[in-house]
C-alpha cells in the first residue's frame, strides 16, 4: 500500500547497514578504478608495442644488408663521326726491313754510367739523293764515345752512309767517303749550297759543327773551317736547315742551339729521382743558348749575321739567351714570298720568327699564338713540321711535346699570323697525351689526298717506370689517319691491324724521316732511337691509288728548290706541298715531293711557285700519272 504521508524522513541505517554500504561504495570505486587503470594500462602496453615495434623495424633496416640492386651502367659511346672514320681507316700496311735491307747501323751515345744528358738525345737520318742516281740514299747521324771512355777493342764511331740500289736494298759505303770521321753527332741538313748539283751534307754535334762538300763518285771534303760554320767549340747544335732567306739565289743556313752545356754544368744541376739516383732530366736548370744564321756569300764562304738578323732572343728578365731550340721548320706564313721560321723550344715558348725583306726577322711566337699552349704554359717542345692538312688556306703546325703534354696542333686562323692550338678538337691531341714525342711530320701514306702524321716516341729516362708506372722508356710510335672531316676530328688513331705491328713496335725513338725507297710511289719510313738501331719501315699498301712525284731544279732560285711550293689542282681541292726535307726532330726527308690522288684518274692544274714568288704552270695532258717528273725552272 502506498505511503501518503507527506514529508516522511528516512530511517537512521544501523551502523552495520552503514558499513554495507560503505563497502559497497568501495568495491564499485574499485571496480571503477580497476576498470580505468586496466584501460590505462591495456593503452600504455598497446604504446608499448608499438614503440618496441618501431625501434625493432628501425635495427632491422639498419642492420640489414641492402638488398643487391641491379648496376646502372653508363655506356660511353664514341661520337658518330668518329666511329665512321675509324672503320673507314684504309689498311696499309708497314713492314720492318731493316735487317733484309742491309741496314747494320747501331747508334752510339757514348753512355758510360755519368746520364750526360746529350746521351739521351738520341740523333738524326737523312734520305737524299747523294749520288745522282734518282732513288733515295740514307745517311744516319752517330755520336760517339765520350773522351777518356772508349771500351777496350772498340773503335770511335762515325756517320754511316748507304746507298740504295733503286730497290729499297742498302749498301753501306762509308769507309772512304769522307764522312767517316768520328765526333758527337746530333743531327743534319741537306742542300745544295753552291748549286753545283750535288747535295752537300751538314751535320750538327755537340762541340763544333761539320760542313762536307759533296765531290761526287761518293766523296764528300770536310770544308767547315773554310766556310766558317763551326760555330762555337762549348756549344750543342740540335736541328739545322738550308734556306734561301734573302731570295737571292743560294742557300743560307739556320742551326738551332739547345743549352748553355758541359760536363761539369751537368753534374752541378745533378739531376735525380727518388729511389734511383742521378737521372736524365729536362733542360729547365740549363741556361739557353741563341740559333745561328749564317748568310751564304756565294764563294763558299758563310758570313755569321745572327746578332743583326734579330734572332737572338733574351729572356726580358734576366737578359740571358732564351733559347732551347731542338727543331725547326721553315715555311713562308704569310705568302710573301720569303721565308720564315718556327722553332720549338723546350720548356720555353717556341719562336716565330717572321721575315721582313730586309735581312732581318721580327719574333712573333707570342703574338701569333703558337709561342704557348692554350693556356699561356710553355711545354717540351722537340720535333716539329708545317703543312696544309685540309687542303685548303689553314696551315698546319705541328709540334711533339714532352710527356703528358698533348701533342700541338696549331692552325691558322683565317689571318695567316694568327693561330690557335685545334689539338684536342682535331683528334691528335687526347691520344698523344701520354707519350713523349720527338720526331713528327705530315705525309700522305694512304695517296688519299690527304696528309696524315706521324710520331716517334720514346723517354730520356730508362728507369721511368720505377717512378712513374705510366711511363715505359721504350714507346710505341703513333699514325694518325687524315679523315677529311673539318668540323669533326680531322685525325684518328691508326690501330695495329690497319696499319701492322712492325711500325708501331716500341722503341727509343728519336729522329724520323720518309722517302720512296723502291720507287712504286708510295712513302717509305725510317726512325732512330738511341743507343739503337734504327727502323726501317716499308709502305706495302696495295689501295691502287693514282699518284704525282715532283723533282724540281731551280736556275734562277737556288738548285734545290728548297721553299718552292707545287700545287696540284682537282675539282675544287687544291693540295699544297713545299720542297722542304727539314722537318721533324734532327732529320730531312727527301726532296722529291709527293701527291696521292686516290681513285682521280688525272688532275686539272699543276702550278710552281719557285722561291722569290716566280709562278710556273704545267699543262695537265704533259702531267703523267704514277710517275716521277722532273722539272726545270722556266726562265
Amino acid at each position: 500500500m502506498k505511503d501518503d504521508r507527506p514529508d516522511k524522513q528516512a530511517e537512521p541505517k544501523s551502523v552495520e547497514a552503514t558499513s554495507r554500504d560503505r563497502a559497497t561504495e568501495s568495491d564499485e570505486t574499485a571496480h571503477y578504478d580497476d576498470t580505468v587503470i586496466g584501460r590505462a594500462f591495456r593503452w600504455s602496453l598497446f604504446a608499448l608495442v608499438l614503440i618496441a615495434l618501431a625501434v625493432g623495424v628501425g635495427i632491422y633496416f639498419i642492420k640489414r644488408k641492402p638488398a643487391a640492386q641491379t648496376p646502372k651502367i653508363t655506356q660511353i659511346i664514341a661520337p658518330v663521326a668518329r666511329a665512321a672514320a675509324s672503320s673507314a681507316i684504309p689498311e696499309t700496311m708497314f713492314a720492318d726491313i731493316t735487317m733484309s735491307a742491309g741496314i747494320k747501323f747501331v747508334q752510339n751515345n757514348g753512355a758510360y754510367g755519368g746520364k750526360l744528358l746529350p746521351e739521351t738525345m738520341g740523333g738524326g737520318v737523312a734520305f737524299f739523293d747523294f749520288d745522282n742516281d734518282s732513288d733515295e740514299d740514307l745517311l744516319f747521324v752517330n755520336s760517339t764515345y765520350w773522351p777518356g771512355h772508349l771500351p777496350p777493342g772498340k773503335q770511335p764511331t762515325t756517320l754511316s752512309l748507304y746507298r740504295n740500289d733503286g730497290k729499297g736494298h742498302f749498301e753501306e759505303v762509308t769507309a772512304g767517303s769522307g764522312l767517316d770521321i768520328s765526333f758527337y753527332g746530333t743531327g743534319c741538313a741537306i742542300g745544295d749550297y753552291d748549286n753545283d748539283g750535288r747535295l752537300d751534307v751538314f751535320i750538327t754535334a755537340v762541340g763544333e759543327n761539320h760542313l762536307f762538300h759533296n765531290l761526287g763518285n761518293g766523296r764528300f771534303a770536310d770544308v767547315t773551317a773554310q766556310a766558317s760554320v763551326a760555330g762555337a767549340p762549348s756549344e750543342w747544335s740540335t736541328s739545322a736547315a738550308w734556306i734561301d732567306y734573302d731570295n737571292d739565289g743560294d742557300l743560307d743556313l739556320f742551326v738551332c742551339n739547345y743549352v748553355k752545356w758541359s760536363k761539369e754544368i751537368d753534374f752541378e744541376v745533378g739531376y735525380k729521382l727518388v729511389g734511383i739516383g742521378r737521372a736524365y732530366g729536362p733542360p729547365m736548370n740549363f741556361e739557353g743558348t741563341f740559333p745561328y744564321l749564317y748568310r751564304n756569300d756565294g764563294n763558299g764562304h758563310f758570313t755569321d749575321v745572327s746578332q743583326t738578323a734579330g734572332i737572338q732572343i733574351k729572356n726580358p728578365a734576366t737578359g740571358v739567351p732564351a733559347a732551347k731550340s731542338l727543331g725547326v721548320v721553315p715555311v713562308d706564313l704569310d705568302n710573301d714570298g720569303r721565308i720564315d721560321l718556327v722553332v720549338a723550344n723546350d720548356t720555353v715558348q717556341n719562336f716565330v720568327f717572321v721575315n721582313q725583306g730586309d735581312g732581318t726577322f721580327k719574333e712573333s711566337g707570342a703574338t701569333s699564338g703558337v709561342g704557348f699552349d692554350s693556356y699561356g704554359n710553355t711545354r717540351g717542345a722537340m720535333g716539329i713540321d708545317a703543312g696544309y692538312f685540309r687542303n685548303d688556306n689553314s696551315l698546319g703546325i705541328a709540334l711533339g711535346n714532352f710527356a703528358n703534354e698533348m701533342t700541338a696542333l696549331y692552325v691558322s686562323q683565317g689571318s695567316p699570323l694568327i693561330f690557335a692550338d685545334e689539338a684536342i678538337t682535331s683528334g691528335i691531341g687526347p691520344a698523344s697525351r701520354l707519350l713523349l714525342k720527338f720526331g713528327i711530320f705530315f705525309f700522305d701514306y694512304d695517296l688519299d689526298g690527304r696528309l696524315d702524321v706521324l710520331t716517334v716516341n720514346g723517354h730520356l729516362e730508362e728507369e721511368i717506370n720505377k717512378v712513374q708506372q705510366s711511363q715505359q722508356y721504350a714507346q710505341p710510335a703513333q699514325l694518325f689517319w687524315n679523315t677529311g672531316a673539318r668540323d669533326a676530328e680531322s685525325f684518328v688513331s691508326v690501330p695495329p691491324e690497319k696499319c701492322g705491328s712492325d711500325v708501331l713496335k716500341p722503341i727509343v725513338g728519336r729522329g724520323s724521316a720518309f722517302a720512296d725507297i723502291d720507287g712504286d710511289g708510295d712513302l717509305d719510313v725510317v726512325l732512330t732511337q738511341v743507343g739503337g738501331p734504327p727502323l726501317l719501315l716499308r709502305n706495302d699498301q696495295k689501295l691502287n691509288h693514282h699518284w704525282l712525284r715532283f723533282k724540281l731544279i731551280g736556275t734562277q732560285s737556288n738548285r734545290s728548290a728548297l721553299g718552292a711550293w707545287i700545287k696540284v689542282r682537282l675539282g675544287n681541292q687544291t693540295q699544297s706541298r713545299q720542297v722542304m726535307p727539314t722537318r721533324s726532330y734532327l732529320s730531312q726527308s727527301e726532296l722529291t715531293v709527293t701527291f696521292g690522288l686516290g681513285a682521280a684518274d688525272h688532275v686539272d692544274e699543276v702550278e710552281i711557285i719557285w722561291p722569290g714568288g716566280s709562278k710556273q704552270k704545267l699543262p695537265a695532258e704533259k702531267v703523267r700519272l704514277d710517275r716521277v717528273s722532273v722539272v726545270e725552272q722556266s726562265p
